[in-house]
């Protein structure tokens, strides 16, 4: 149920959502995203926190996790500009903000590392939208009590500004004669209230960002979240043993055949016959895709659905799973080598480190699915979302376009080969690299000329705003000011 009233803090509430939703308009549609995100971010948990300042949050170790995680991928607008990484986190901040902030205003007894939690949260997000309704009634019937006395003093207003009207003119005309600056600035009045169209869409963000933020927040601080707990223990799904049995066994075969005739194949460390690295690297990527997508789904699926499975069954059951990971790892050890070849072929690149890193995740989740086989104690779900949210942020904090920079660099003082091009193109820290090499007297065909037009570019790109000032940015710009060329 919502309130029936509104006291004087959810009005002081509106006013702060409504600065809220003036500095997200500032902050996202004025300029590039730079330090803007985190100077958003913190307002917005400011004003959160002081709604919430006497409310009794849960999940406290997890809230923190995800808190940190949310500012500290906020904080890479400001320090990094990975291009990937700078239009994911535009959706992946305001996911994780809606899951902190209905995780942390749930209810102690509420599982959160679950499927259902999301459903909970989407939940949460409708009910601020039923807010709305409730807010706009609520105005309503408001206006229509005061309605009368309002109506009262309208009156009078506008009968006195009818009667000013006469004055005004003489006055005016006067005044306009007298002075011509005082004649200019009543001309520039009615620019103040013509309306373009992008003025229009900047005011509709505000009012659209305002209610929104009202809204959701609003709803979480009103609802009742305390879960009633049914009479006796919930009967969970369950697979007949022997058909689980029989698909993990099949594809149990199917691997340790093919493991058994590729093996030298796979870590030979030579390429097959008639192919080329990109083909070599390209059937590596298949199968780690059909690693991922099969093997992990089936795993993951088999061992939630032989919960009710027992005995020496269920012992069959975890062995064939136990063969069916270690397969898998066999697949990404193969995957992770045949990159390696690829990269000391043609250099690295970010798509490709990104791989390398992504292999390893799913080793670790492979290895703590094997210890979950054996273990039916241990939450899947928990130690994924874990995980995965940890390798995300970590990955945006490493900075992958300065390793890539640094790598290629390596590779070249081995072996002369470089492409400055991609580098180029790769980032800001890609260019700082170029001035790296040009200052310690590389000579490279094209790397003047390359240094020369990132140059003039820098120098017909218009004074940047606060919004999009970022580190990396800026460092490459003053360096680029200083070469001398």
């Amino acid at each position: 149920m919502m309130e029936e009233k509104l006291f004087k803090k959810d009005w002081i509430f509106l006013a702060l959502c409504f600065i809220l939703g003036i500095v997200g308009e500032e902050s996202f549609f004025r300029d590039q995203i730079g330090v803007s995100y985190f100077v958003f971010i913190v307002l917005f948990y400011a004003v959160f926190f002081w709604r919430f300042h006497k409310f009794p949050f849960s999940h406290h170790r997890v809230g923190y996790f995800v808190l940190i995680c949310i500012w500290m991928l906020s904080v890479g607008y400001f320090l990094y500009d990975t291009q990937l990484f700078y239009a994911l986190n535009i959706l992946v901040i305001p996911a994780l903000v809606i899951f902190h902030l209905s995780l942390v205003t749930s209810s102690n007894y509420r599982i959160w590392h679950n499927m259902y939690f999301f459903l909970y949260t989407f939940l949460r997000i409708i009910d601020g939208l039923r807010y709305h309704v409730f807010f706009t009634k609520y105005v309503a019937n408001l206006s229509k009590a005061e309605n009368r006395g309002y109506f009262v003093v309208w009156k009078k207003i506008i009968l006195g500004i009818a009667l000013s009207i006469p004055f005004l003119f003489i006055v005016l005309n006067l005044l306009l004669s007298a002075d011509a600056q005082f004649e200019k600035l009543v001309n520039e009045i009615p620019l103040l209230f013509s309306f373009n169209e992008e003025m229009i869409f900047r005011t509709m963000v505000v009012v659209i960002s305002t209610f929104a933020f009202f809204g959701f927040m609003q709803s979480l601080f009103i609802k009742n979240n305390v879960i009633i707990q049914k009479e006796g223990p919930t009967k969970p799904m369950g697979m007949d043993g022997v058909i689980t049995l029989t698909v993990i066994l099949l594809l149990d075969l199917v691997y340790i055949a093919f493991v058994a005739v590729q093996f030298t194949y796979f870590f030979s460390g030579s390429l097959g016959d008639g192919y080329t690295y990109a083909e070599y690297a390209r059937r590596g990527f298949f199968e780690l895709l059909f690693v991922t997508m099969i093997n992990l789904s089936v795993t993951t699926g088999a061992i939630q659905l032989s919960r009710t499975v027992h005995g020496s069954l269920k012992k069959f059951i975890r062995v064939c799973l136990s063969i069916l990971v270690l397969s898998s790892v066999v697949l990404l050890i193969s995957a992770f080598m045949r990159m390696m070849m690829y990269e000391e072929a043609y250099g690295f690149t970010f798509t490709r480190v990104l791989a390398h890193t992504f292999m390893i995740f799913l080793m670790v989740i492979f290895a703590y699915t094997l210890v979950k086989i054996w273990l039916e104690k241990l939450s899947l779900f928990h130690f994924f979302f874990i995980t995965a949210l940890v390798y995300y942020v970590g990955i945006n904090i490493v900075n992958i376009d300065q390793f890539v920079v640094d790598q290629n660099i390596k590779r070249y003082e081995t072996t002369g080969k470089i492409d400055i091009y991609y580098l180029n193109n790769l980032s800001y820290t890609g260019t700082l690299g170029l001035i790296d090499l040009y200052e310690s007297g590389a000579q490279i065909p094209g790397l003047e000329e390359l240094l020369k037009q990132r140059k003039a570019d820098r120098f017909n790109i218009s004074n940047p705003t606060w919004q999009s000032y970022n580190h990396t940015r800026l460092k490459a710009y003053e360096k680029l000011g200083k070469l001398e060329l």
